[in-house]
């Protein structure tokens, strides 16, 4: 089965908004195999025994798509960017509920360098990095989207610059502060002792 175009998907999704419950149930099948492959990247590296498992994550993000109700969908890249955050939300709810630390006191440092692979560190990681992202969207969203897109929904340079309607050497620029500024952040809250 090949990937679906993306116009296909972005008609399928307009006429879904448009309130076309039979384009839902042609969108579904073509997106839920690549939020799938999102999630997957998710959970590559969690522990065996973890309790969310991929599929759970797809369908919890696919329930809460739909459960959106009339969102004005411009096209995949924006479906999939809000995809990503739900993902995002999911996994911070989730690692929160767990009772672990809020920011991971002792942890091991977290690089972004391997990004868009996201969720590869402990639950305790991931809360400090939206710590960080919060932080970070007090004072440049942008960057903050940037950073969603990349890493937490493993979008491309291209199509993140798609998504936010900016260059792609905008992204690379956003991307490479992120980095660093997060990075610092990051390293901070182990020095304070969070």
């Amino acid at each position: 089965m090949s990937l679906p175009s993306t116009h296909e998907v972005t008609q399928l999704l307009k006429e879904w908004t448009a309130g076309d419950q039979q384009a839902l149930e042609k969108l579904t099948p073509l997106v839920y195999r690549q939020l799938h492959q999102v999630a997957q990247r998710c959970m590559a590296g969690e522990r065996s025994d973890h309790t969310l498992q991929t599929t759970a994550l797809v369908n919890e993000a696919y329930l809460r798509l739909v459960d959106c109700g009339k969102v004005n969908w411009q096209d995949r890249a924006h479906f999939f960017a809000i995809s990503a955050q739900l993902m995002r939300r999911i996994l911070i709810d989730f690692a929160r509920s767990r009772g672990y630390q809020k920011r991971g006191a002792g942890a091991a440092h977290m690089s972004l360098d391997e990004a868009p692979s996201v969720c590869k560190e402990p639950d305790a990681d991931l809360l400090r990095l939206d710590d960080a992202l919060k932080a970070l969207a007090t004072f440049d969203e942008r960057k903050t989207k940037v950073v969603e897109l990349r890493f937490f929904g493993g979008l491309s340079v291209e199509e993140t610059a798609e998504v936010l309607r900016i260059s792609s050497d905008t992204v690379l620029r956003d991307w490479k502060f992120a980095k660093v500024w997060l990075l610092r952040e990051l390293n901070a809250g182990i020095g304070r002792g969070h």
